[in-house]
């Protein structure tokens, strides 16, 4: 499908809307709920820009993952990171995919996945089965989730399973996988359990030591809660994530136009993840307005790389919140502490980083116009504690503040805005520079390199949301400038910053029901990131590399029958520069491309069967990465080959 024939497809679905709307005469959506300020509020009528993704948009994917629903159906750019699909990097609005990720905060239930290094989040640990709800705010979150929320954050929900349920589905390239959940909901207490498994015998031909790029995770998580007496509520999970992969390095560019799929010659990285967590909290509602609620955290994760250059590191994460809120008839005001205590110990050394920080954040609705106001303060403290040789600490204080509206014009219209200050506090990995290489050009050693400057954003965002009968619209665009934007220098492969940068876009979404049987969406986001000044001038109005400007979505969903639904959805992003390439000179990253099918048939009430094809066109898509030491770019071979599987679900 060619971006042409996909415009064209956009244009004759918007003209619908109007016409739908008069006939259908009825509203065929459901409010969608939003929850990122700890308030609950319709995302039309919220202060911020949102992107809401229900269970029902997840059951019709086809999606057995989360990174792969992220990547193929959000406005999110989601790619495996250097060959690991489990910690993918991100892009939202703009930061690239280099350090894309840092400037999200991600979080289920509260917890948060992002780590105190320039590892990714570890979104392959968390079972597609027991997401409820993700909720992807843009240009706002830093007060309530601080450091490292400045494009963003996403929140991921997740559901307390009542009944039972077996899944089991297989594929093309080895693809096996099942899941088994259940649980009980009552009026006083809810129980449920998951235990998820999917593994692949890969995509690439097998290495040197005859292994391909093959992968295993199990994951299981339970959770409980329960209301012993009236106005207390009591909640508590547990999870384990247990991680076996293998992926390829890059290829030049010869080789991946040639074939994808060859090796040449390397091994394939080999790694293991095991991560444990669990989680308790309380709210206690002292009046019918005021609650007060406290909540645990702890984490213990290992990341171990097998091979000739093996190294283990382990990390342990603690974090604790205590918070009152008061919910009134039009005001609304949460006030807290958060705590988070990070630490990674390696072969010969401790390294920390800890945040402490204090937040308010309110809300007062008038009978059209609802105001938000939110500030924050947070210390972060690092710590490095090598077996031999100096200790290192550092401390940093920020401030945050957030302020919205939103304006109900009409019944079906509303308008806000939103201005955001935001700050991320560099990881633990920042303050070092690479000083060894092996044979593959990868880091084996490094030494301190200074304790940079954190980096500071402002962004502003105006749009709309339309709402009609038969068509959902939503509309935003926003400006970030921002300072000391973080980023590694590959020429002197040391961490640094740029003096100022800014970024801007446009961000459409719309959902139509075209017809009873036939409903179409649309997700687009137009974006540019510019390097305003760095400190050596050489990249000085250049554009962030690893940013595409384009960003689109567009799905449809058929009732074939009363029992049978099928979807169709096609990703595409505008060709960008190359991942390290800041003088804008290498060639450029090719445009990625994946259409997607997808059909659920309903057998019984309690029997469903699926089946799924992705990249159906088996477009050759890929991360172009420029390396001093390689060809001007290399490439890290990515959904390049058409996958298929097949699955039922039993229910009881």
């Amino acid at each position: 499908m060619s971006i042409r024939l996909s415009a064209a497809a956009v244009a004759a679905c918007a003209a619908l809307p109007s016409a739908l709307a008069i006939a259908a005469g009825e509203h065929q959506f459901e409010p969608v709920i939003v929850s990122a300020t700890r308030i609950d509020v319709t995302d039309v009528d919220a202060t911020y820009a949102s992107e809401v993704h229900t269970r029902k948009d997840i059951e019709r994917s086809g999606a057995t993952t989360l990174v792969d629903y992220l990547s193929r159906q959000t406005s999110v750019q989601v790619v495996p990171s250097f060959g690991n699909r489990f910690t993918p990097s991100l892009n939202m609005r703009g930061y690239g995919l280099t350090s894309g990720f840092q400037n999200v905060m991600i979080t289920v239930d509260g917890r948060r996945l992002n780590n105190i290094d320039s590892v990714p989040q570890l979104l392959g640990g968390i079972a597609l089965a027991d997401v409820d709800r993700i909720e992807i705010t843009k240009g706002s979150g830093s007060v309530l989730y601080g450091d490292g929320a400045t494009a963003g954050s996403i929140q991921i929900y997740t559901r307390p399973h009542d009944g039972a349920r077996i899944e089991a589905y297989g594929g093309s390239h080895g693809a096996l996988g099942g899941t088994v959940a259940a649980g009980l909901v009552r009026e006083r207490f809810s129980l449920s359990a998951t235990a998820d498994h999917g593994e692949t015998d890969g995509y690439s031909d097998k290495d040197p030591s005859g292994h391909r790029d093959a992968s295993k995770a199990d994951t299981w998580h339970v959770a409980a809660g329960g209301n012993p007496v009236d106005g207390l509520k009591l909640t508590a999970d547990a999870g384990r994530t247990r991680i076996d992969t293998r992926y390829p390095g890059p290829l030049d560019l010869a080789r991946f136009e040639d074939d994808p799929a060859q090796n040449d010659g390397s091994l394939y990285t080999h790694q293991r993840f095991d991560s444990a967590y669990w989680s308790v909290g309380a709210e206690y509602r002292l009046t019918d307005a005021w609650r007060l609620s406290a909540r645990h955290q702890t984490e213990d994760k290992t990341s171990e790389f097998l091979g000739a250059f093996s190294s283990t590191l382990d990390y342990t994460y603690d974090s604790d919140e205590l918070a009152l809120q008061y919910l009134g008839d039009r005001l609304s005001v949460t006030a807290g502490v958060q705590s988070f205590d990070g630490e990674r110990k390696g072969a010969s050394e401790k390294t920390s980083k800890r945040n402490l920080g204090w937040f308010v954040q309110g809300q007062y609705a008038f009978d059209r116009l609802t105001l938000s106001a939110g500030a924050r303060r947070e210390r972060v403290e690092y710590g490095h504690r090598p077996d031999a040789g100096a200790r290192l600490k550092d401390d940093e204080r920020f401030n945050s503040w957030d302020v919205g509206f939103n304006y109900r014009i009409d019944p079906a219209l509303t308008v806000f805005g939103n201005y955001n200050d935001a700050f991320q506090a560099p990881d633990i990995d920042r303050f070092f520079v690479c000083n060894a290489f092996d044979a593959d050009f990868t880091c084996v050693g490094t030494a301190f390199n200074a304790f940079i400057e954190p980096m500071h954003a402002r962004t502003v965002t105006l749009g709309l949301n339309h709402v009609l009968p038969a068509n959902r619209l939503k509309l935003a665009v926003f400006h970030a400038r921002l300072k000391d934007e973080i980023y590694f220098d590959p020429v002197s492969f040391a961490n640094t910053n740029f003096d100022r940068s800014h970024k801007y876009g446009i961000e459409l979404q719309d959902t139509w029901q075209i017809s009873p049987a036939l409903t179409g969406s649309l997700n687009y986001a137009w974006t540019r990131a510019i390097i305003d000044r760095d400190g050596s001038g050489a990249f000085d109005g250049k554009e962030l590399p690893a940013a595409p400007k384009h960003n689109l979505v567009l799905g449809f969903a058929v009732k074939v029958s009363e029992a049978g639904t099928l979807n169709l959805s096609h990703t595409w992003r505008s060709k960008a520069w190359a991942d390290g390439d800041f003088a804008n000179g290498a060639p450029r990253q090719r445009e990625y491309q994946s259409t997607d099918l997808a059909y659920r048939h309903r057998v019984t009430k309690d029997v469903e069967l699926y089946g799924a094809v992705s990249n159906l066109f088996a477009h050759e898509n890929g991360v172009w990465v420029e390396s001093a030491f390689r060809p001007p770019v290399v490439v890290y071979p990515v959904d390049f080959v058409r996958t298929w599987k097949l699955g039922a679900r039993v229910s009881f």
